[in-house]
């Protein structure tokens, strides 16, 4: 089959490679649609820690944002899930240590990452194998575009609701971009006055045409209380600038990574007496993500700017925008193109 291979720092292209075959416990999926992430891009370019830790090495296949219809199951498996159309957890614990167990599996020190760790095989590909136990079946009202914008979406509803997020709070997201968007449509969705805070007039003008008026640079940001603070960001000096806007008692959400260390003050933390939430993946998200879909209180789809075939990603990686791409910021590739 078809697949997109990393084999080197700026070096990559669609390659023919094996086809997979389920495993016992897992299933093979025909991939439909599968989104592009900043983790990517990272990967890309080298700069991605977990090339630094060992934990991923070249060459490699990514892609961890997918939908698509299981083809096949292997040995244990119901095969009730062949025709099924799903999506799936990015994260694979052990399952058997302590923190899979008490149902932190998305941590667990011994996780494979779809397309990203311990030499798991990313869905921007024709075909992904997986485990039955990741997938989560998507109802009908969700198209393929929404089926691969579970998992971004997963993440940005956990970091909504670890900020507790109650109708009427007034809520500051830092950094407009898939996160940032997804977490504003979260909060909105709850009832929030969500305002947003960006460096580029572009990205901000994006955001007031899917509905945010609040939308702000530091320079013009007002002065206003903030029940919760989201930082979606990658700017190493926005988490301790989060922590100053957040109000006394409430909760700053952490869910950007930025390049270099970010260094917050934990005696503001106190003396705000201020709980901070850190959010590192969709795992435990993803199911009121598919209801929030279904149900149509979040559409993100307008933040999708075009669609691609595989042989256009490593361009996209490269920051190139594809021809007649719209101002989103996600960028979406259907391996079927050709």
């Amino acid at each position: 089959m078809r697949a997109f291979v990393i084999t080197a720092p700026g070096e990559a292209g669609v390659q023919d490679v094996e086809t997979p075959v389920a495993a016992p416990g897992e299933v093979v999926v025909d991939i439909e649609r599968v989104g592009v992430c900043g983790t990517d891009v990272e990967f890309f370019t080298g700069h991605m820690q977990y090339l630094e830790d060992g934990h991923a090495r070249f060459p490699m296949r990514i892609g961890h944002e997918w939908m698509g219809t299981v083809a096949s199951v292997g040995d244990g498996v119901d095969p009730e899930w062949i025709g099924e159309r799903v999506t799936g957890d990015t994260m694979l614990g052990c399952g058997v240590c302590r923190r899979c167990l008490a149902g932190y599996q998305h941590v667990c020190e011994f996780r494979e990452e779809v397309g990203i760790r311990g030499g798991r095989a990313g869905a921007l590909a024709e075909q992904l194998a997986v485990p039955a136990r990741s997938l989560h079946r998507l109802p009908s009202e969700l198209d393929a575009a929404l089926g691969a914008l579970v998992e971004p979406g997963g993440n940005a509803l956990r970091a909504v609701q670890g900020a507790d997020v109650r109708s009427g709070d007034r809520v500051l997201v830092l950094g407009p971009g898939t996160i940032g968007l997804l977490a504003g449509m979260f909060a909105r969705a709850a009832g929030a006055e969500v305002h947003l805070l960006g460096r580029s007039e572009r990205s901000l003008e994006f955001a007031r045409t899917v509905g945010f008026d609040s939308v702000w640079t530091q320079e013009t940001l007002p002065e206003l209380p903030f029940d919760a603070v989201i930082d979606a960001s990658n700017a190493p000096a926005l988490p301790a600038k989060a922590l100053d806007l957040v109000e006394p008692g409430r909760r700053v959400v952490y869910i950007g990574l930025a390049g270099s260390p970010s260094l917050v003050d934990t005696r503001t933390l106190a003396l705000k007496d201020v709980t901070a939430v850190g959010v590192l993946s969709a795992s435990p998200g993803l199911a009121g993500t598919i209801v929030e879909y279904a149900e149509g209180r979040v559409d993100p789809r307008p933040i999708i700017a075009a669609t691609v075939g595989l042989e256009e990603v490593a361009d996209v990686l490269g920051g190139k925008r594809p021809g007649g791409a719209g101002a989103g910021p996600k960028i979406h590739v259907d391996p079927r193109i050709r």
